[in-house]
């Protein structure tokens, strides 16, 4: 698996949520049908914006701003399916995000939205609990799986899951391909330094419709005003620290989307 190779941040959790996982025995489960509504969330007409429900970040520490006990999942997804969010991301790394399983549930009985688990997946069980917590899909960085993505990509299906395949550079984007991803997310971010460059999901996601994918594609990471998004050739965004560092998370939706 490439991310136990890595350095930095990446690198950091990566292993440590392989050794939460070591000693996790079990077969992956039966096969469930395939609702893809978190897939169809972002499919319709103009940009689509996937929320994340967000409590920290290693470049950032704590990010929301208004409740001490930081962020409240539940007020804040309603807040952004109010604002007029398509779908919903939900952390559930507990460490450098402040994420957990009760917020995803909690997230998932409480909106109509359909969700993304969130997480450095490095263990199959980890596509069974997503399923199990209500989970419409999961992210699968190849940055952490490498030529594992299309192993995992098919469990997930298998389980009933869309699964979001992110990509930083071009050959990561080369193996999302061959794998047969549906749903690529570009993030702007290097996670192993957590610079960001707003000009690499543009680029990215130009170069992969130009090798003829005609799947969708998610921009993720950096955007925090309506002038980011502007020519974004992109089907859906993927935006958490601007929005839930804000004083009001309908309002900051809306003027994002504006």
């Amino acid at each position: 698996m490439w991310g136990l190779e890595r350095s930095g941040v990446l690198g950091q959790i990566v292993r440590e949520r392989t050794q939460d996982y070591q000693k996790v025995v079990g077969e992956p489960g039966p096969a469930r049908p395939a609702l893809g509504a978190f897939r169809a969330a972002l499919s319709g007409p103009g940009l689509a914006l996937i929320a994340e429900v967000k409590r920290a970040s290693p470049s950032q520490g704590v990010i929301a701003a208004l409740d001490p006990a930081q962020l409240d999942p539940v007020r804040a997804a309603l807040s952004y399916q109010q604002g007029g969010a398509s779908a919903l991301s939900v952390l559930t790394e507990h460490r450098h995000f402040g994420g957990d399983r009760q917020a995803l549930e909690e997230v998932v009985a409480a909106s109509g939205l359909p969700a993304l688990r969130k997480d450095f997946v490095v263990h199959p069980a980890m596509l069974s609990e997503a399923a199990d917590w209500g989970a419409g899909a999961v992210l699968l960085m190849v940055s952490v799986l490498g030529d594992q993505t299309a192993p995992y990509l098919r469990l997930a299906r298998h389980l009933g899951l869309d699964a979001l395949v992110e990509v930083h550079d071009e050959h990561e984007l080369e193996v999302a391909i061959r794998a047969g991803a549906d749903l690529i997310g570009v993030n702007n971010r290097d996670l192993t330094t957590l610079q960001i460059s707003l000009a690499n999901a543009p680029r990215l996601c130009a170069l992969a419709r130009a090798q003829g994918y005609a799947d969708l594609l998610v921009a993720e990471s950096g955007y925090r005003s309506a002038a980011d998004l502007v020519g974004l050739e992109a089907d859906a965004v993927l935006v958490g620290s601007s929005l839930a560092g804000s004083g009001d998370l309908a309002r900051a939706v809306r003027e994002l989307m504006a």
